[in-house]
């Protein structure tokens, strides 16, 4: 296919501007941009005792060590916070474990209902329908959707935290992410994954045995970003991207969220510790032309965080429901739904066009 340039540019120049715009906004945006910031998370430091293992000595780092090649299919113990988010026993949204006690998740994925009971985490799963030994399941105490959310503007403030009856035993197949400052900060080159077990394609679930997959990708400035999602009428911004909100894709290869990875980790290395950057959101249909996704900011919501966890005392191991055994995941018949507008024809306008290249100008000054 090809992108038509509208405007006065003629056909040698408006070719020649599309393809330098290509190249140049594909190679400095999508790995190398910052999120607004001020400072730099440090690493949490190593802790010295034994087991049992607590959050802040194992957070953002896996026992599988060493950079990922390609593929699509995660490797084993790599992603030890990725969780599955069951409802009625379906898996429908993705989570990252954020402690012993507390998963954190996307607000949209609990819109059926709030009731804890109706919710199972499942932790240390690399394929759902073949649990381990290293596979356990959990059951939820509270749900804490953020009460603003889809409030103020379209899928604003999509977090939830749940919290556990009992706290996670750690290993090397189980371990929390680290939480970002408020003022985590990106360098430039960071390396961020998604992961998750949503559909290959908009049409197409993820085949048995439903291995995690993963994907890296490049986080993106937030204005160019919100370009792809504005229609005709430029006073509609329905769809727009906020300060709460942070995009990310590789749209060279086409890696992007879809049904089923709601609420799933965006993960990004700092200081050889992994952080929990942002949640899978929302996006366009996950068909090409691939778009850019939309995740949650997680460090806009760390004070929010830190309150809910305050007002919230971990219960009373007595009253936890009886353990059952990990479960293997039925068939993929339906799944939590990433949330998606209406797909708009974009990047074809001259305002789009000069939006990109006078971005591209100020950066490369």
């Amino acid at each position: 296919g090809y992108m038509e340039i509208k405007g006065g540019l003629g056909p040698g120049w408006r070719g020649a501007c599309t393809l330098a715009v290509i190249l140049l906004y594909l190679h400095s945006l999508l790995l190398h941009t910052k999120v607004a910031g001020t400072t730099t998370a440090g690493p949490p430091q190593p802790g010295t005792a034994g087991p049992p293992l607590h959050a802040e000595e194992v957070c953002g780092r896996p026992a599988v060590t060493g950079r990922i090649f390609g593929g699509r299919d995660a490797p084993e113990k790599r992603w030890p916070w990725q969780v599955s988010l069951l409802y009625n026993g379906q898996h429908i949204c993705g989570a990252a474990l954020i402690s012993a006690y507390w998963v954190a998740s996307a607000a949209h994925c609990f819109q059926l209902s709030h009731d804890p009971s109706a919710y199972r985490i499942l932790l240390g799963y690399h394929r759902l329908r073949t649990p381990t030994s290293h596979s356990g399941q959990a059951s939820v105490y509270r749900v804490i959707v953020n009460t603003d959310f889809n409030k103020h503007y379209y899928m604003g403030s999509d977090i939830t935290l749940l919290q556990l009856y009992r706290p996670v035993d750690f290993s090397d197949y189980i371990r929390p992410v680290c939480l970002p400052g408020p003022n985590t900060q990106l360098p430039p080159h960071t390396s961020c994954w998604i992961t998750g077990w949503g559909m290959v394609t908009e049409d197409r679930f993820l085949s048995a045995p439903y291995t995690l997959q993963e994907g890296e990708v490049g986080v993106m400035d937030s204005q160019v970003c919100a370009s792809y999602f504005q229609g005709p009428d430029p006073n509609n911004n329905t769809y727009s991207v906020h300060d709460d909100m942070l995009c990310a894709g590789d749209l060279m290869t086409g890696k992007s969220i879809c049904r089923g990875d709601s609420g799933g980790p965006l993960v990004c290395q700092l200081n050889n510790t992994w952080f929990l950057i942002g949640l899978s959101s929302w996006s366009l249909p996950c068909q090409e032309p691939i778009r850019p996704s939309v995740f949650t900011k997680v460090s806009y919501f760390t004070q929010w965080i830190s309150e809910k966890q305050a007002a919230s005392p971990n219960p009373d191991p007595s009253s936890t429901p009886p353990e059952s055994k990990p479960p293997s995941v039925p068939n993929f018949t339906s799944l939590g739904s990433v949330h998606k507008p209406r797909s708009f024809l974009t990047l074809v306008t001259s305002q789009t066009f000069l939006l990109l290249l006078s971005f591209l100008w100020t950066r490369w000054l």
